[in-house]
């Protein structure tokens, strides 16, 4: 009874096609589209004691092509009808081989408008009946009927890029007063001949042109790791998007997405060492193998280790859903052999380039900073940033958490590449419009902040997929609730640097050029 009230679905595949249902839009009743499993029964309130049904019997019906020129047939269709029946037959015995079913069988089959349903608290008997149809479908397009149909969630989609449209159209023009109004007026005062008594009284962001490239106070390495893991984790992303949008990570490829995903990992190592090193070299790091090492170290020593951890209580609980020794061994492999080499060959070519170019000189002895008001408290800034790259995505993501542990196809890729845009966009600004405010109060620690600011998005990823997990799915076993929130924090922890990395390159592209802007003597 619990499964009915909680809308569990039976999932069967026949040559790789998932079970296929009618089902109608409430909204519009004249709206067909087809879901993707089907229900196990349903419950009935109409009476005075609520009642529950189970389907036990379920019409399957296999679409073909015409013969081949080998006389083949290929399925391109997998449609399942279920029915719920109270059996009756024609002897009160032990069920045998030669009992003939009075309400299931070839003179009799099962109408759609029988009311004779079979309650879940009473005995019984499950059939099934097989409908073969030919069909003008190609084998090309049998996945249409999954992908192209008329669902209405496409709608609760366009309300998400709508939204997330908003929140950028917003920021954008805040940046463009800031940019084209505030910094204009800024560069041409600052630009003007000015007097001694003028310049005594100067201040804004242009005070703190010595200090503002100055390397980040607190580890210039890990800074530099975090914003090479970024561009790794931004790669790997933008390269799948990609490839789903071209068609080759189609649902009808069991498993393809994570292997894409898993060999880009791998093979894009390279990317992390590269602007790791570059960047460290231009803080005036020179301890370049250290530094390599943690960036091959840090994102795949995290995954790996989650995920060995998790696998070991899966394995515990004697699951099919544990990974073989051999396939962890082969992932050592892959992160040992292929991925730590390439991000050393990677961060060898970011230490053969030139550092990167400040348009003003930094002197030896650090500025003092005024005293800021709370509201510019190191902690507080970043946390209030975050929230509108979540907000940007925060519907986009519920979608995709159902893909994920509701077992439901996500194929709207056009959807999501427009969000991952929004997403950019949406940290790029807001890290600026808090950089700039930050700069203003004579603040010039503005590395790490830049960081976090659009990275502490992934905090509140966190806590809505555990609002996700207590609203939305109804696990009780302690092993699922770790798999879930183990794996949860793993995507949260990726999305941390990729959003940290979206809003850190913007900053330090925003920096160089206004201080690139001013005549300093």
């Amino acid at each position: 009874m619990r499964f009915v009230d909680d809308d569990y679905k039976a999932q069967w595949i026949v040559d790789n096609l998932p079970a296929a249902t009618k089902e109608y839009d409430p909204n519009n009743p004249g709206v067909i589209f087809f879901g993707r499993g089907f229900k196990i029964g349903f419950r009935d309130d109409s009476g005075a004691d609520v009642a529950y049904y189970i389907y036990n019997h379920v019409r399957i019906k296999i679409m073909h092509t015409q013969p081949n020129e080998d006389g083949e047939h290929l399925i391109v269709g997998f449609e399942v009808e279920p029915f719920s029946k109270r059996h009756t037959w024609n002897v009160f015995e032990e069920f045998s081989e030669n009992v003939q079913l009075d309400s299931c069988n070839a003179n009799n089959p099962i109408a759609m408008d029988d009311r004779d349903f079979q309650r879940i608290d009473e005995e019984i008997v499950f059939t099934y009946d097989v409908v073969w149809m030919e069909s003008d479908v190609n084998w090309a397009n049998r996945w249409d009927m999954y992908l192209t149909g008329n669902n209405p969630d496409q709608q609760i989609h366009w309300f998400s890029i709508i939204n997330s449209l908003m929140i950028v159209i917003f920021l954008t023009a805040m940046v463009a007063m800031i940019m084209l109004r505030t910094l204009h007026r800024d560069i041409s005062k600052y630009n003007e001949l000015q007097t001694a008594e003028e310049v005594h009284e100067e201040s804004g962001w242009k005070l703190v042109h010595a200090d503002v490239f100055r390397p980040p106070e607190y580890s210039p390495m890990l800074f530099a790791v975090f914003a090479g893991t970024g561009v790794h984790v931004i790669s790997i992303v933008v390269l799948t998007m990609a490839f789903a949008l071209l068609g080759f990570l189609s649902p009808a490829n069991r498993g393809g997405l994570m292997t894409s995903v898993l060999m880009l990992f791998v093979f894009l190592g390279s990317f992390a060492g590269y602007f790791s090193a570059s960047l460290y070299k231009t803080f005036g790091g020179k301890d370049w193998k250290k530094n390599t090492l943690l960036t091959a170290m840090l994102l795949p020593g995290t995954c790996f280790s989650m995920f060995f951890v998790l696998n070991l209580f899966i394995w515990k609980d004697g699951s099919s859903a544990a990974v073989p020794f051999t396939t962890l061994v082969s992932l050592v492999v892959l992160w040992f052999g292929v991925s730590m080499p390439l991000v050393f060959v990677g961060s060898y070519f970011g230490f053969k380039r030139e550092p990167y170019e400040y348009p003003v000189r930094t002197h030896l002895i650090a500025r003092q900073i005024p005293e800021q008001v709370w509201y510019m408290n190191p902690w507080f800034t970043p946390i209030v940033g975050g929230v509108l790259p979540f907000g940007a995505v925060f519907i986009e993501l519920f979608f995709i958490l159902s893909a994920v542990w509701l077992h439901q196809i996500y194929y709207l890729f056009g959807f999501l590449a427009i969000v991952l845009a929004i997403l950019a966009v949406t940290c790029a600004e807001v890290t600026i419009v808090m950089c700039y405010f930050q700069l203003c109060s004579e603040d010039y620690r503005w590395w790490w902040r830049s960081f976090l600011t659009s990275g502490s998005s992934a905090l509140y990823l966190y806590i809505y997929s555990g609002v996700y997990f207590f609203t939305k799915l109804d696990i009780t076993f302690y092993i699922s609730t770790m798999v879930y929130f183990g794996y949860m924090f793993l995507i949260a922890v990726g999305f941390f640097f990729m959003t940290g990395a979206f809003g850190f390159y913007a900053c330090f592209w925003f920096t160089r050029t206004i201080y690139g802007a001013v005549k300093v003597d």
